[in-house]
């Protein structure tokens, strides 16, 4: 059973037509991929764990080494790694608490920050809920991503975001990235069939709007400076990616955060770095995806080609640069600009996602 037909981001509701139906990754990227695949397997801890730099992120590390592995197309009981996947399903259902919270308060590197694990747990096994055929594995699934949608309602902040923790005043927390991570999550969720209250999509929309500047972008967080910093990309082409399901959204946010990133995303290539950081590329990578190739050209008609980010023009600059800087171990991390915080497994995590979006197996993610 996979999940639920693709509820489509906020721009890219505009684009039903626009992209090609999924394919294959390209065969020039298939050695890249397996390579970085099998070292991720070989991270795997015995229990179903990966974790991070020095034994950090335990929670937020699982998940987005899981989403890796469900984009090459094995599930919980079938495939390569299917093995890796149940056995990482199992142990974040293990983490889950009796309130619903996903992960612990005493986690190394979580304690702090739990809600990016929540929310990454939520996503990942969400998706990886969707392969399963009726069974007691899906039940105990699903009851977890029900009390952690519950969780999640209750842990939003005054303003309507989310911060590190669920602290109702949200004082002093990134609300901005960790809200982008939840409402993703809760697609996801929403997704799988269980069904998120209509006044948390609603707080969440009135978030990002309130969140959104002048100029597109979306702040660090209402709670600690408001709308009066320039916009973060990574965060901008964040909220693309986690947009709010049809009829829930406001298009004409949905376009200005586009313009945004277009205007404010440097692409790999010519031995620069990602701009920002590798979750900018995260997010934008989902996007530009979406978008395809014709899908700029209908959301904007009136710019020019130049202008016009396309999906084949984003991955060939991209995915050449991730082909070239990957580690002869098949990871990648060394010389990125998050690896000395997150750790390799991470970083290698978030770039095997983006190379295998061509794949197109996890519904979620499909165009």
């Amino acid at each position: 059973m996979r999940l639920a037909p693709l509820i489509l981001p906020v721009a890219l509701a505009l684009l039903l037509e626009a992209g090609a139906q999924a394919g294959e990754v390209p065969r020039k990227y298939h050695p890249t991929v397996q390579k970085g695949l099998d070292w991720l397997a070989r991270q795997q801890h015995k229990d179903g764990h990966w974790e991070g730099v020095r034994g950090q992120y335990p929670i937020s590390t699982t998940s987005l080494a899981g989403l890796a592995v469900l984009m090459e197309g094995s599930t919980l009981r079938e495939g390569k790694y299917a093995s890796h996947l149940s056995k990482a399903a199992d142990w974040l259902v293990k983490q889950a608490r009796p309130h619903g919270l996903i992960g612990s308060f005493s986690l190394r590197g979580e304690g702090g920050r739990y809600m990016f694990g929540h929310g990454y747990a939520m996503l990942f096994l969400a998706c990886a809920a969707g392969d399963l055929e009726e069974g007691a594995q899906r039940k105990r699934i699903l009851r977890v991503l029900k009390k952690a949608v519950e969780f999640g309602r209750d842990a939003q902040t005054k303003r309507g975001g989310w911060g590190y923790v669920s602290a109702r005043d949200g004082s002093d927390f990134d609300e901005g990235a960790v809200t982008l991570v939840m409402v993703q999550a809760l697609r996801g969720t929403h997704a799988a069939g269980i069904r998120v209250p209509d006044r948390t999509w609603k707080q969440a929309q009135d978030y990002l709007r309130k969140s959104t500047n002048k100029h597109g972008g979306v702040v660090y967080s209402l709670a600690v400076g408001g709308t009066g910093d320039d916009g973060r990309p990574p965060l901008t082409a964040g909220a693309l990616a986690a947009a709010l399901p049809p009829g829930k959204y406001d298009r004409g946010m949905g376009k200005a955060w586009l313009k945004f990133c277009r205007t404010r995303v440097a692409q790999l290539g010519g031995g620069r770095r990602a701009g920002y950081d590798e979750f900018l590329h995260f997010y934008y990578a989902q996007v530009v995806y979406g978008l395809g190739d014709k899908g700029w050209a209908k959301l904007f008609p009136d710019s020019r080609p130049d202008e016009r980010v396309t999906w084949s023009a984003y991955r060939r600059t991209v995915f050449d640069e991730l082909h070239a800087t990957q580690g002869k171990d098949g990871s990648w991390g060394s010389k990125t600009w998050t690896a000395a915080s997150v750790g390799p497994v991470y970083v290698t995590s978030l770039f095997l996602f983006m190379l295998q979006l061509d794949n197109g197996v996890v519904p979620l993610f499909q165009r």
